[in-house]
């Protein structure tokens, strides 16, 4: 599979929040960089690090899924043992 580009990731996401219903702005620039940098432009492992920015932002009561919820997610979904 072909992986994304950073503006593919970036309208990927906004793609699936949209289906979702939600038209606002909800993950800042830097936070969809370290996604797609993280992820490596491949869409599984987009959405799992979007979900998991997504609830460490909701942990922390913020109101975006910024840089450092982002990488607070990509601990906990790149773990090792």
């Amino acid at each position: 599979m072909p992986t994304m580009t950073k503006e593919e990731t970036a309208s990927y996401i906004t793609h699936h929040l949209t289906i979702a219903g939600r038209q606002d702005t909800l993950f800042s620039d830097d936070a969809v960089e370290l996604i797609h940098l993280t992820s490596r432009g491949l869409p599984r492992s987009v959405n799992n690090i979007a979900w998991q920015a997504l609830i460490a932002s909701f942990t922390e009561e913020k109101g975006i899924v910024d840089e450092s919820s982002t990488r607070l997610a990509i601990t906990e979904t790149h773990a090792t043992e």
